[in-house]
C-alpha cells in the first residue's frame, strides 16, 4: 500500500503543473487583451505594427506598444503613434479600465472620439492628435479626474468644448487647437486658466481666453458657457442616433474582422494570388523591362506576408524580386467602385508618360478584377522618414542637402513641366524614398489628383498628413501648388532640425514645428531650430537653408515661392547646379 502511495505522490508536482497550464489555456486571453483585439479589428490599414497581436497568446503584455502593471498584468500604456493606423476607434478601448496612458497621434484614424473613453478613469494622459477625428469632444471626458494631458489638436472636431472639461482639477496641459471647433470656451474651472496657445486655429471660437468676444444674434456680448448647452442640445437627438449607429458598424466590422482573421490568417498576400488567379491584364510603360506578361504574373501569385515592405493611405507595399536579380515594389490598391477601373485606367496613362530622374517610377500595372496592382522602381535605401528618425546616424549634412535638392526638383517638375500639372497633395518624409546612393526621388505623386484645370490649378479633395498641411488647405480644403509648397516648407524644416512636425518638444507648448519656428523669429532666435550637430557646414549654406523654408511656411500663399524658384535658389546659394534631370527612355 505504502508503495502504490510512492509512487502516485511522486509525480504530483508534474500533475499539479499540468493542471495549471491547461487552467491558464481554458481562461484564454484577459479581458484587456480582447478589448485590444476588437480594437486591432476595426483598423482598415497600418504599417504592420499590430501584427503581433495574437489572440491566442493569454494576454497582451509582450504586445507591440502595450505596456501592463507588473503584479495585476493589467494594460496601463498603449503607444502606438506613428504608425499609419487607418480606421475608427473602436469603443471597446473604453473597456481597458486601468489604463494611463492612450497615445493614437500622428495616424489616421476617422470618425468620432469614442465616449466610452470615459470609463477610463484612471487616464493621466490622452493623445489623439493629428488624425481626422470628427464630430463632438465627448462630455464624459469631464469624467477622467486624473487626466493631466489633453490633446485633440489637428482634428476635424466640430460643436462646442463640453464645460466639463473644466472639471479636470489636474489638467495641466490642454491643446484643441487645429480644428473646427464654434462657440464661447467655457470658463468653468481649469478651463479659465489655459490661454490662447491652447485653442489657436479654430476661428469661430470666442472667449476671455483668446481675447475675442462672443455676441449673439443682436449683437449683445454672449456669457460664454450658455451657448455650449443651446449648441450641443440642438444637435443632441442626431448625435446620439449617430453614434448608434456608429456603434453597430463597429460591432460589425469588429465580427467581420474575426470571421476573417479565423477564415485567411490575417494573409493580406492571399488576396494578390486570388487577384491574379481571377484573370490579370499586364500593362507595361517605355518598353524597357524584358518580362512577358507569364513571368510577371507567375512572380505574383508567389507574393506573401513576408514580403510586405509597407503600407500606406493607399495601399500595401511588396517587394517584388524577378528571377534575374532586378527588384521592383508593388502597391496593391483596392477596388473602390464601378468607375474605378475608368479612372485609373486614364490616369496611369498619363501617369506612365512620367519620367524623371527625381521621381518614383512607375513601370507598369496588373489590372484584375478586384484591384490594381502598381509596379514602381524598387528604392534601397527606404524612405526618409526612415533615414531622419531611426538611422539619422548614417544621415550626414551633405546628404540632407542632396535629398532637399532632389526633393524639390521632383516637385518642380509636377508643378512647372507635367501637362497636365500635378498637385501632390501629401509631401511629407515617409513620401520622398532614397536609392543606394541616397538619392531622392518623390514617390506617391501618382495618386495625387491631376488638375485639368488650367486656369485655377485647384482641387477640392482633402488629403495630406497633419503637421504638413497649410493652414488655408485645413480650412477651406482647398489645394494649390502653394499648399504643396507649405508642406516642402515643414519638410525642410524636418530635414534641418531633425524632429518630425509635431514633435513633443512642440506639442507640449502647443504649437508644431512651424509654430515653433515663428516662435523663435520672434526672439531672434530662429536658429535654434537646425540640430546642434551641424559640422562642416557654413553658415551661409544654414541661412539659405532657414530663409528658403521660412518663406515656403509663410502664413500666406502668396508670399511662398514657386518651386521653380525654390530650385533656382537653392542652386545658386545652397549647393552648385546638378546637370540632366531627366531620364532617358533606355537609361536605366
Amino acid at each position: 500500500m505504502g508503495i502504490l502511495l510512492k509512487i502516485f505522490l511522486e509525480p504530483l508536482p508534474l500533475y499539479i503543473l499540468l493542471l495549471c497550464c491547461l487552467m491558464t489555456i481554458c481562461q484564454g486571453l484577459t479581458a484587456d487583451g480582447e478589448a485590444l483585439v476588437n480594437f486591432r479589428t476595426s483598423i482598415i490599414s497600418s504599417d504592420g505594427v499590430l501584427r503581433q497581436w495574437r489572440p491566442e497568446d493569454p494576454d497582451p503584455c509582450g504586445w507591440k506598444g502595450v505596456t501592463c502593471d507588473s503584479k495585476t498584468m493589467r494594460v496601463i500604456s498603449l503607444n502606438i503613434s506613428n504608425h499609419k493606423l487607418k480606421g475608427p476607434i473602436s469603443p471597446d478601448i473604453g473597456k481597458l479600465d486601468q489604463l494611463k496612458y492612450l497615445e493614437l497621434h500622428y495616424n489616421n484614424f476617422y470618425g468620432a472620439i469614442p465616449p466610452e473613453l470615459g470609463n477610463c478613469t484612471e487616464l493621466q494622459g490622452l493623445f489623439l492628435q493629428n488624425n481626422y477625428l470628427s464630430g463632438f469632444i465627448p462630455t464624459g471626458l469631464g469624467n477622467l479626474s486624473k487626466l493631466q494631458i489633453l490633446d485633440v489638436s489637428s482634428n476635424s472636431l466640430d460643436g462646442s468644448i463640453p464645460t466639463s472639461v473644466g472639471k479636470l482639477t489636474n489638467l495641466v496641459n490642454l491643446n484643441v487647437s487645429s480644428n473646427f471647433l464654434a462657440g464661447p470656451i467655457p470658463t468653468d474651472g481649469v478651463l479659465s486658466q489655459f490661454g490662447s496657445t491652447s485653442f489657436l486655429g479654430n476661428s469661430n471660437l470666442c472667449g476671455k481666453q483668446i481675447n475675442k468676444l462672443c455676441k449673439d444674434d443682436i449683437g449683445n456680448q454672449q456669457p460664454a458657457g450658455s451657448q455650449n448647452e443651446k449648441r450641443n442640445s440642438g444637435r443632441l437627438l442626431v448625435s446620439a442616433s449617430a453614434t448608434v449607429g456608429a456603434l453597430l458598424l463597429v460591432a460589425l466590422m469588429c465580427f467581420w474582422g474575426c470571421f476573417l482573421y479565423k477564415k485567411l490568417g490575417k494573409n493580406d498576400a492571399e488576396g494578390i494570388a486570388k487577384d491574379v488567379s481571377g484573370g490579370a491584364s499586364i500593362v507595361m510603360f517605355h518598353g524597357d523591362l524584358p518580362y512577358s506578361s507569364k513571368d510577371i504574373i507567375k512572380k505574383l501569385e508567389t507574393l506573401n506576408e513576408e514580403h510586405i515592405i509597407g503600407a500606406g493611405g493607399f495601399g500595401t507595399v511588396y517587394k517584388l524580386a524577378m528571377d534575374d536579380g532586378n527588384v521592383f515594389a508593388l502597391k496593391r490598391i483596392v477596388k473602390l467602385n464601378e468607375g474605378f477601373d475608368r479612372f485609373f485606367e486614364r490616369e496611369l496613362a498619363k501617369l506612365g508618360s512620367i519620367k524623371h530622374k527625381y521621381l518614383v517610377n512607375l513601370r507598369g500595372y496588373c489590372n484584375s478584377p478586384t484591384s490594381k496592382l502598381l509596379l514602381y522602381d524598387y528604392l534601397p535605401g527606404g524612405s526618409l522618414d526612415e533615414a531622419l528618425h531611426e538611422k539619422a546616424e548614417q544621415l550626414h549634412w551633405d546628404a540632407c542637402l542632396n535629398i532637399i535638392m532632389g526633393a524639390a526638383k521632383g516637385l518642380a517638375y509636377l508643378h512647372h513641366d507635367c501637362s497636365p500639372r500635378i498637385i501632390h497633395r501629401d509631401i511629407k518624409a515617409s513620401n520622398i524614398l532614397l536609392d543606394g546612393n541616397l538619392e531622392a526621388r518623390v514617390s506617391d505623386f501618382g495618386l495625387a489628383k491631376l488638375l485639368e484645370d488650367e486656369e485655377s490649378h485647384i482641387t477640392t479633395i482633402v488629403a495630406g498628413t497633419f503637421g504638413y498641411l497649410a493652414p488655408e488647405y485645413m480650412q477651406s480644403g482647398r489645394a494649390t501648388e502653394k499648399t504643396d509648397v507649405y508642406s516642402f516648407g515643414v519638410l525642410m524644416l524636418e530635414i534641418i532640425s531633425r524632429k518630425r512636425p509635431t514633435d513633443a518638444s512642440y506639442i507640449e507648448k502647443g504649437l508644431n514645428i512651424v509654430g515653433w519656428l515663428n516662435h523663435l523669429t520672434t526672439e531672434g532666435r530662429q536658429h535654434e531650430i537646425i540640430h546642434e550637430n551641424r559640422e562642416g557646414v557654413e553658415e551661409e549654406t544654414l541661412n539659405a537653408l532657414l530663409s528658403v523654408a521660412t518663406q515656403c511656411v509663410s502664413l500666406s500663399p502668396e508670399d511662398r515661392p514657386t518651386m521653380h524658384k525654390v530650385v533656382k535658389t537653392l542652386e545658386s546659394e545652397v549647393m552648385t547646379p546638378c546637370p540632366s534631370e531627366f531620364y532617358d527612355s533606355g537609361s536605366d
